[in-house]
């Protein structure tokens, strides 16, 4: 989740719509300067018994934050306390209930995000020998409750963990339990943008299936793949969910303006501090008529922060974010972005991906989404057949736009490699969750403390 940055000396007041556009024009870029941008949440915990380490604790997650600088990373600050590090690759931060996060560097190639991503896990793993603690790759805590993992001191949380059971009952174990890969990726115009939201967003529930790690709650099944997946579907319809409206005609930056600005707000960021706005109004904002600012207006970095509070399977701030897959190993952070840049970078690629689903009705898209939570790659498609099978076809459209993206590494191998550990999930027909419950239901037998065994 986004950490805020209080550096900008200018902050206008918003005085006009063009205000509440712009950042999604900014966003418009010539194809030689589009970037990739990775980020990728672990769960932390101790190694002598497992437990979910406290914030202020030795060997804890600001022990942890304060060790990266030894490899360079600066200590970012909010109320005193440090809630982040800021580095050449990226910024390190922190989830609700102390999940790491790695919030790339926007880069050039998938070697170059690869070797970033490959480069943090070595800095924490020696940072976690230090501290005695480990990192799981997985979409869940597998075996903690809620009340046993701590939190952190960011304003914004507390007043997300207040707010989150009045607008849905999993709202707050989407903050404290869950642990995610997000690829972020720029387009060149709004028509480009539009489309490849609509092939992102209509695409999503695949990344789901093939990412799927999260079967496990509190020690036992749960009876899904992805339960990460379907914590979404309540958390907060306000906020959530497909967007029927992405796919209608003239769909552009004014159209999700004014989604955005019917999305309740959290807070309001001044002085140094998170004030409480949860369910309130920017509409009332931008009218001054904001209750718990009488008289105020929104600045743009407040238009910014709002943009940072919606949580579609797909959003879109000045980049498209691609949010649908659980959190995993290297292999899979570095298959995340191979999958969506090589169906969404070249034109090509992106209208074969496109001309694949554009023909789903609404209903078929929200059928397909449910249904991935519990049947990952076995979810029956429109127009029959699975996931699986449409995987097949996505993946050999990736593969496409990845050989014609032409990007080499200094042995002379283009970026096509980074989609075989997808081809090997395909192959077998089984999700990562679904080699976790083979686990469980044998070699471990139902013990779940085993899967710490599989640590970064």
């Amino acid at each position: 989740m986004s950490t805020r940055d209080t550096s900008a000396k200018e902050d206008p007041i918003i005085e006009s719509r063009d205000q509440l556009v712009a950042p999604m024009q900014l966003g418009e870029k010539p194809k030689a300067d589009w970037r990739i941008g990775t980020e990728h949440e672990k769960l932390v915990f101790n190694r002598s018994d497992h437990r979910a380490p406290s914030y202020e604790e030795k060997g804890g997650i600001r022990d942890i934050l304060l060790s990266l600088q030894e490899f360079g990373w600066e200590p970012v600050e909010e109320g005193g306390k440090v809630i982040a590090m800021r580095g050449e690759d990226g910024t390190v931060s922190l989830e609700p209930a102390g999940q790491l996060e790695l919030s790339g560097a926007p880069l050039e190639n998938l070697h170059e995000t690869c070797a970033e991503t490959g480069r943090h896990l070595d800095q924490v793993k020696q940072v976690g020998e230090a501290c005695d603690v480990g990192f799981l790759g997985l979409g869940m805590w597998p075996d903690k409750t809620r009340d046993e993992l701590p939190m952190m001191p960011k304003g914004r949380y507390d007043i997300m963990k207040r707010h989150m059971p009045r607008v849905g009952t999993l709202g707050l174990d989407m903050m404290l339990r869950t642990c995610t890969i997000q690829v972020n990726l720029d387009y060149s115009s709004e028509a480009d943008m539009a489309q490849k939201f609509r092939t992102g967003l209509a695409l999503q529930p695949l990344a789901t299936a093939l990412f799927a790690n999260s079967p496990f709650t509190e020690g036992k099944p749960n009876g899904f793949l992805s339960y990460r997946s379907h914590i979404w579907s309540d958390t907060d319809p306000h906020r959530t969910g497909m967007l029927p409206f992405v796919f209608e005609d003239g769909f552009g930056y004014e159209r999700w303006v004014d989604y955005m600005l019917d999305v309740p707000m959290y807070f309001v960021f001044r002085d140094g501090k998170y004030i409480d706005a949860a369910g309130f109004s920017f509409r009332d904002f931008l009218k001054g008529e904001l209750s718990v600012l009488p008289g105020e207006k929104p600045t743009e970095s407040d238009w910014w922060d709002h943009l940072s509070t919606a949580f579609p399977e797909v959003r879109l701030k000045s980049f498209l974010e691609m949010r649908g897959a659980d959190g995993g190993p290297w292999s899979r952070i570095c298959a995340l972005p191979a999958f969506w840049v090589g169906l969404l970078y070249e034109q090509s690629a992106l209208d074969a991906a496109w001309d694949l689903v554009k023909h789903w009705s609404m209903e078929e898209r929200e059928e397909l989404r449910n249904a991935v939570p519990k049947q990952a790659l076995d979810a029956p498609i429109p127009g029959g057949g699975n996931l699986r099978d449409l995987a097949k076809d996505v993946l050999k459209i990736a593969r496409s736009g990845l050989t014609a993206r032409a990007r080499f590494n200094a042995s002379g191998d283009n970026e096509t490699g980074f989609l075989e550990t997808l081809d090997e999930i395909v192959a077998s027909g089984k999700v990562p969750a679904q080699v976790l419950l083979d686990r469980y239901h044998g070699e471990w037998g139902g013990d779940i403390s085993r899967v710490y065994k599989y640590s970064f």
